[in-house]
């Protein structure tokens, strides 16, 4: 868990909810965490040092520091563990990491203030959602080249991004306009989207595939999104915390874990 005021990352033990005695020290203000498939790394993002600090899980320290572009915050592991991309929001680009070499390997234009990112399970395509441009950029993972563009049915300020499990659909939060575009990922369309709460902010799909949770941060809650239906099934409120931005499920779906960062705001 980033903690972006003090810039350690946080480690949950998730058999009991503690979280460790030591935060690992990272760069200034960390703001997004992935990790390696075999859980043997993890990618942490640090907007305001532009890098992003490698972990290694099993001693729980910094193994390597990556220049990147202008305020990353989005980043994301290819399945089969080659390559991390890392969106950086001032400057409108998507870093493409080495993994093995941790070295950028190249880097992507997008549209303007991406934020979130996601990759197919198949590892093809990567989505970044752009919030100034009010679009999702599709970039082919082979080339490493942005293959489409969607605008049609993303709402106002996309900023995070979740594919289910099968592939079939990629789910988009639209920050400002309070709802959820749902993307089609064979044909790459949005269909009409979905009314969530205020200020979306995170979004994940359960391991099993069944349903989305969306975190509400203006309206402290979590939206609870029927994947085969594409309907809201149902809103918790109850024990969530004020400003909830972020939403990860452990790898048996047994929990899903929210960040809250504070006082409701728009995203920035």
């Amino acid at each position: 868990m980033a903690n972006s005021d003090d810039g350690t990352v946080s480690v949950i033990n998730t058999t009991n909810d503690t979280v460790g005695a030591t935060p690992i020290t990272v760069g200034t203000a960390p703001t997004w965490v992935a990790m390696f498939p075999n859980g043997t790394k993890a990618y942490v993002t640090n907007s305001g040092s532009d890098n992003v600090s490698v972990i290694n899980t099993a001693n729980n320290t910094v193994t390597a520091t990556i220049a990147v572009g202008d305020e990353p915050r989005g980043v994301v592991v290819t399945p089969d563990g080659t390559k991390a991309y890392v969106v950086n929001t001032l400057d409108g680009t998507v870093s493409v990491i080495d993994t093995a070499t941790n070295s950028v390997s190249s880097t992507i234009t997008v549209g303007a203030g991406p934020i979130g990112v996601a990759v197919t399970p198949d590892g093809t395509k990567a989505y970044v959602a752009n919030l100034n441009a009010n679009s999702v950029s599709v970039i082919n993972t082979t080339t490493d080249t942005v293959s489409s563009t969607i605008t049609t049915n993303i709402g106002t300020n996309p900023s995070t991004v979740a594919v289910t499990p099968n592939g079939a659909k990629a789910y988009v939060t639209n920050n400002t306009s309070n709802d959820v575009s749902v993307i089609d990922t064979a044909t790459d369309t949005a269909g009409t989207p979905i009314a969530v709460g205020t200020n979306p902010r995170g979004v994940a799909v359960a391991p099993n595939g069944a349903k989305a949770y969306v975190v509400n941060n203006g309206s402290n809650s979590v939206s609870v999104i029927n994947t085969t239906t594409d309907a809201v099934t149902s809103t918790i409120t109850t024990n969530i915390g004020t400003g909830p931005s972020g939403v990860a499920f452990t790898a048996n779906g047994a929990k899903a874990y929210i960040t809250n960062t504070g006082p409701p705001a728009a995203c920035q």
